[in-house]
């Protein structure tokens, strides 16, 4: 069994949030940190929610759906929350906002044996789209090749204004290459998940969102603008997203590591959790915001968690990412 093949497999851990109506870009886009005003018909970018403190609420990809509509697929335990936020702000915006997760399939799929992989953010030629209508939307997602599709499915909306749940096509599973998988190839590929227990944690670019073109510099404000600005221009990002493994033991299990633990690495340094996953037989693969390794750091450094000597330290080492961190600041 492998994790690499050709067909599409349902992501039911992600939802649809449809923003529509004249004002919609506009909306959304005083609200995420990416440029919306200019995304053409069926292309995608990554964009991340804030606070006003800079701090990350969600991670979502926007897909333009025709010149006005945008759809923002998140994880869908973070959808309900999120929409009641958005909310909020609408305001006299003419502009509808709804939980459309019943009306798509959220899809993914690795690319075919041989297929050499995107690169990452490359708009490059898509899949060939089903046979039915209308064409799904597709992206790609990471540099090693998967792509993301949305597939619409025949489902009503009903008075509330959300979509009705009976009459979606059902989920096949893929046991070739299960949403698991697809998991722990966002851990290896150094993309953040928001979780609730994370929410409103970390700065943007404490999950590389400035790396990963989550974050337009050149737009409008939108909130948290100024703190995330501020620590582009400053350069003060001392703590980043960075990938570890760990070896599960007899006192060690992959639940220990829940989103939002902080934790004590082999070398001292404070950490806490983003995601994880059980990757390989008797290994746990996790990503932790942390201080960039130095050569100094010890159980005495200064800047350590007056709780740290309490933690037991994880005995994890650290893997590269995909892409290149900036230097320290």
């Amino acid at each position: 069994m492998t994790d690499r093949n050709a067909d599409w497999i349902d992501l039911p851990d992600h939802g649809v949030l449809a923003v529509r109506g004249a004002d919609a870009r506009k909306f959304l886009n005083g609200q995420l940190s990416q440029q919306l005003l200019s995304l053409g018909a069926g292309e995608t970018v990554l964009a991340g929610l804030h606070n006003p403190q800079g701090r990350t609420l969600a991670i979502l990809r926007v897909v333009a759906d025709g010149p006005q509509d945008l759809l923002c697929v998140l994880p869908r335990s973070l959808l309900e929350g999120v929409l009641s936020l958005l909310r909020k702000f609408l305001l006299r915006s003419k502009a509808e906002l709804t939980d459309e997760t019943p009306l798509w399939r959220v899809q993914g799929r690795w690319p075919a044996p041989g297929v050499a992989a995107e690169a990452k953010g490359a708009a490059g030629p898509a899949p060939a789209p089903a046979t039915h209508s209308p064409a799904p939307l597709h992206w790609p997602h990471t540099s090693d090749g998967r792509y993301m599709r949305l597939a619409r499915c025949n489902a009503p909306i009903n008075s509330s204004g959300t979509a009705s749940e009976s009459s979606v096509a059902p989920i096949e599973p893929s046991p070739a290459a299960p949403p698991a998988a697809w998991h722990r190839a966002d851990i290896a590929a150094g993309l953040p998940r928001i979780y609730g227990a994370t929410q409103g944690e970390f700065v943007a670019q404490m999950l590389n969102l400035d790396v990963l073109e989550g974050i337009s510099f050149n737009k409008g404000c939108y909130t948290g603008q100024e703190v995330i600005a501020r620590a582009h221009f400053r350069g003060r990002v001392k703590r980043r997203l960075q990938r570890f493994t760990v070896a599960v033991t007899s006192t060690f299990a992959p639940t220990t590591l829940a989103p939002g633990e902080q934790i004590t690495l082999t070398d001292g340094r404070d950490a806490i959790v983003v995601d994880s996953a059980a990757a390989h037989e008797g290994q746990v693969e996790f990503l932790a915001v942390a201080r960039y390794a130095t050569a100094t750091d010890s159980t005495t450094s200064e800047d350590a968690s007056p709780n740290a000597a309490s933690r037991a330290r994880i005995e994890a080492t650290p893997l590269p990412l995909p892409y290149e961190l900036p230097a320290a600041g």
